[in-house]
């Protein structure tokens, strides 16, 4: 059997530009994995998916017309059910091979084997391979129903249903058209180009001419990656011209990519008296509302020229350039309506306002939030040696830009334009920055607040959203969070670990919790928020390359301090290289288990009750060593700490080699576990060494 390159492309109305790139992936994925699943292709054969705003397609390399046929052996039941003491078949057996359609002739050709503690019949058949013709567009239309989308849409008078409205399918094998139909359409081998440089319907000689096909006659650059590369080349070129750069781009670059088929960028400019608008409310409507690229001077402000990718291109552009300089000029007026509007209103003024702005029907106004979190901001800027004064003051102007008509329509800006509002107002540069910063961090990888006032801040935000939320009984369960509170734990333990900030997180959360009122927190909070905190911290370790042992003893000891988690765990990674690790963590899981078997508490051990040379020894090592490891880690020298501790391995291996813990007489017994419970309470300071061992 011939095989040869298999394309299938479906041409759709305008799919959604954000998830077209999940959506080409999908199909080609579903789709080559259908082909895999009945042996059409090589499980690592090639392949390669295409994405435009009109079309799914993949091409797969070496598809074959039908898979090879293969033999199957399968059990049919155990001898002594299927065979008489005759040798006969019995009627089990018969009403069986009825079924399956196996002939009774061919019992004689069953092997027999063992299968467990029975002998066994086996049947082996010959399954002819799949047709590729017969499965292909049963393949494609479970790749279609596999894809991520939320809502599909019916057209015309069928019933196929899709997330937008399909008119082509092609699907050819080397130059042959495979018969089939998906959402109501028979396949062939005609396709669309570009909707006007096109020269009209498409025929497709063979798979392999797919691509320069739709590009030449298309006018169609089908392939994403390729088609987004060019975008690029073309913007940074444009850019260079101009001695301009672009700015953080890549999400407008992939939204822009899945808006266009044959994309050509030109240059567009509008008044410089609009650079009297912060630049940030000038960028997003021209990013967002507009799918335009800002450029901007070396020193980082906004200029007033602008890159366009249009999905056309003529030798005289002017009229696009001019229609796309007409359009944004509205936008940027609006924008700056809004900016003089909100200014000469001012933000003071509307921070009465937020009493009657309902937060959560259960938590109450806005106002009531910022009251809560200017209590909570004062007491960790105390903690922090900040003014409590101007935390407060920052949290008061913190949500008042809410209510401003820039934030109404681009609730992007929240912060970002209380900050501008602020400074109008005459507010400190540190008040008006944290106003900004606590928002932060808002993604991974989004920076963190730089002052000690907008740390505080940022905080008290995120804890009032998590102990409010968690305290009325709204927990993310799943994949559901609607109130962002997995967002909002992730931003906490970053400022906390990574500023780092000496603050003790179940401290945090009684502070916050004290700031509600009476009544209004029904669900217990400060257990399950530190659980869900916990988990989170655990993710993000895990993540961040840490080892699953080392992570798992170190928050094994419920840490309250995040900031000292990091060095806990450098410190374990440090330990494990010495060669005294292994035995000490292997004494430790075995002294944890004797201490579980222990009635109550094992108090303190006395020397005078001491009676072997061994449980001496171990007795003096601890007195020993004990006060050099915990000065260390009092002062957070958890690596010195813990190889001060694996000097005491000699005396624990001898220990366990010559002493009977659980000794016959009490008052022994019980003093021997009191010493290895000092030895536990010494050594597991950092992290819970027990479970280091295999």
């Amino acid at each position: 059997m011939t095989s040869a390159t298999l394309l299938v492309e479906l041409l759709t109305e305008e799919l959604p530009p954000k998830a077209l790139p999940k959506l080409g992936q999908a199909f080609s994925n579903g789709i080559v994995a259908g082909l895999r699943a009945r042996g059409l292709v090589a499980a690592d054969g090639e392949f390669r998916w295409f994405a435009t705003p009109r079309r799914l397609a993949v091409t797969v390399a070496h598809v074959l017309p039908a898979a090879v046929a293969k033999d199957v052996t399968e059990k049919i039941m155990p001898v002594s059910v299927a065979l008489g003491a005759d040798g006969q078949p019995t009627a089990a057996l018969t009403k069986k091979l009825e079924a399956k359609g196996i002939p009774l002739s061919a019992v004689a050709g069953f092997e027999r084997r063992m299968d467990g503690k029975a002998e066994a019949l086996f049947y082996t058949s010959t399954v002819a391979g799949a047709l590729l013709a017969e499965v292909l567009g049963g393949i494609v239309q479970d790749a279609l129903k596999a894809l991520p989308i939320p809502k599909v849409m019916r057209w015309g008078d069928g019933d196929a249903t899709f997330v937008r409205p399909a008119h082509k399918l092609t699907m050819l094998h080397g130059a042959d058209v495979v018969p089939g139909s998906v959402l109501d359409i028979q396949s062939g081998r005609t396709t669309k180009g570009h909707r006007f440089m096109s020269r009209g319907d498409i025929d497709i000689v063979s798979a392999d001419a797919y691509e320069p096909t739709l590009l030449a006659e298309g006018k169609v650059i089908p392939d994403f990656a390729e088609r987004r590369a060019n975008i690029e080349k073309q913007l940074v070129t444009e850019a260079g011209l101009l001695n301009a750069s672009l700015g953080q781009y890549a999400d407008l670059l992939d939204e822009v990519t899945a808006l266009v088929e044959h994309p050509t960028v030109y240059v567009g400019e509008f008044e410089a008296e609009f650079l009297s608008v912060p630049q940030e409310c000038l960028i997003l409507t021209m990013r967002a509302n507009q799918k335009y690229f800002p450029l901007f001077a070396a020193d980082g402000k906004l200029l007033n020229s602008f890159l366009i990718v249009s999905n056309m291109q003529l030798e005289d552009p002017s009229n696009i350039i001019a229609g796309n300089q007409r359009v944004v000029r509205p936008r940027l007026s609006d924008a700056r309506f809004f900016f003089e509007q909100d200014i000469k209103a001012g933000l003071t003024t509307r921070v009465v306002k937020l009493d009657g702005v309902v937060y959560h029907n259960k938590l109450g106004s806005l106002g009531d939030r910022v009251q809560r979190m200017s209590i909570v901001a004062r007491k960790i800027a105390g903690l922090l040696g900040a003014d409590e004064n101007l935390a407060n003051r920052a949290a008061l102007l913190s949500k008042a830009d809410l209510l401003t008509d820039m934030v109404g329509e681009f609730p992007e800006l929240q912060g970002t334009m209380g900050r501008y509002y602020a400074l109008a107002e005459g507010a400190l540069p540190v008040v008006a920055e944290a106003i900004e910063q606590h928002y932060r961090p808002r993604f991974a990888g989004d920076a963190l607040p730089d002052s000690n006032i907008g740390r505080s801040l940022a905080l008290a935000d995120k804890l009032d959203a998590l102990v409010g939320f968690f305290g009325i009984g709204q927990v993310p369960t799943g994949d559901r969070d609607p109130f962002g509170l997995r967002r909002a734990a992730l931003g906490t333990l970053r400022i906390l670990m990574e500023t780092p900030l000496p603050l003790d997180i179940a401290a945090l959360i009684h502070e916050s919790a004290a700031s509600f009122a009476p009544g209004k927190l029904t669900a217990d909070v400060s257990g399950p928020l530190y659980e869900f905190l916990l988990e989170r911290l655990r993710n993000q370790l895990r993540d961040a390359g840490h080892a699953q042992d080392a992570v798992d003893a170190v928050l094994a000891l419920k840490p309250t301090r995040m900031d000292l988690v990091v060095p806990k765990l450098e410190a374990v990674v440090a330990f494990q290289q010495l060669p005294e690790a292994a035995a000490l963590a292997a004494a430790n899981k075995r002294i944890v288990n004797i201490l579980k078997k222990a009635e109550g508490e094992v108090g303190e051990p006395d020397l005078a009750l001491l009676v072997e040379d061994a449980e001496k020894a171990l007795f003096h090592a601890i007195v020993d060593v004990a006060p050099l490891a915990r000065s260390h880690f009092q002062n957070e020298a958890y690596t010195d700490a813990l190889k001060v501790l694996a000097g005491l391995r000699e005396a624990v291996d001898r220990f366990f080699d010559e002493v009977m813990v659980m000794a016959e007489e009490p008052l022994v017994r019980q003093n021997r576990l009191a010493l290895l419970g000092q030895l536990a309470g010494l050594m597991n300071q950092v992290a819970d060494i027990s479970r280091l061992s295999a």
